[in-house]
């Protein structure tokens, strides 16, 4: 697979469960219009809204939703990367962040929990504890395609450069990141990290992200984009619901990777982490 196609899946996810998973399935479908060899879905694309409601949406994994992955997956023959949603944690009351992957038959591939939480006071305006509801995750995932050793990754976990180096260690050339970025720091900060995280790792960098008002919480900025190991944008979604994809060049990666090996270059016995 000389350039291998990734769709990237923008939403506006509100407080609706079933709308949302509804609206997902049919973006994965038009992806696959699209030729994708895999389609990433957003940062909590089950449901975005008050508190009390996110361990209602919480599932077991395997469950009702993953079993709708892994059908579009197996049914348009495609990679699909389940973007997160929330999954029961054995804290009373408390749920995971969590990423599922499936591969074109449909079999789970590799599950990831949020390591960073976001928990953050902005002024008097903004204030989030993602602590106070998600249990973090605690293990570094990477898994293999066929076409690309891929890491993964989830919003807050951009602001956290030892992750991704640490992927990229692992082998890592695609780093998937769905996000709901808040607006207030997306505008300033969202293009800037993933360029970053692309350029420090020479990876691609696939960001899937949430836009929109959200019920009983902050705006989400979208933006979703598809960064190259160089630090070029080669896509961005508008600003609404849809799909745009982007074909992955690994000849112009290694290219990179040979001309610049700052990866090779890294002492890491001198680093406190």
């Amino acid at each position: 697979m000389a350039k291998p196609r990734i769709a990237v899946c923008q939403m506006d996810s509100k407080n609706d469960k079933q709308a949302n998973v509804e609206t997902a399935l049919s973006l994965l479908d038009k992806a696959a219009e699209t030729g994708a060899d895999m389609a990433a879905l957003p940062e909590m694309f089950t449901f975005m809204g008050d508190k009390e409601g996110y361990r209602t949406a919480a599932e077991e994994i395997p469950g009702s939703v993953t079993e709708k992955l892994s059908q579009k997956a197996s049914d348009h023959s495609m990679w699909v990367h389940g973007g997160s949603m929330f999954e029961i944690a054995k804290e009373d009351g408390k749920v995971h962040n969590t990423t599922v992957v499936f591969d074109p038959d449909g079999e789970q591939r590799a599950q990831y929990r949020k390591i960073h939480l976001f928990d953050v006071e902005i002024g008097d305006e903004v204030v989030t504890q993602e602590s106070a509801r998600v249990v973090p995750g605690e293990n570094i995932v990477t898994f293999d395609t066929g076409f690309a050793t891929a890491g993964l990754a989830i919003c807050y976990d951009l602001r956290f450069p030892e992750l991704f180096s640490s992927l990229a260690g692992e082998g890592a050339d695609v780093i998937i990141l769905p996000a709901a970025f808040t607006k207030h720091t997306g505008k300033d900060h969202w293009e800037s990290l993933l360029r970053a995280r692309a350029i420090e790792t020479q990876s691609y960098v696939i960001a899937p992200g949430q836009i929109g008002d959200k019920p009983n919480s902050v705006p989400s900025y979208g933006r979703s984009m598809v960064v190259d190991p160089w630090g070029n944008v080669i896509a961005k979604a508008s600003d609404s619901v849809g799909v745009i994809t982007a074909d992955l060049d690994f000849e112009y990666l290694d290219r990179i990777q040979q001309e610049l090996p700052s990866l090779e270059h890294k002492r890491k016995e001198l680093y406190r982490i």
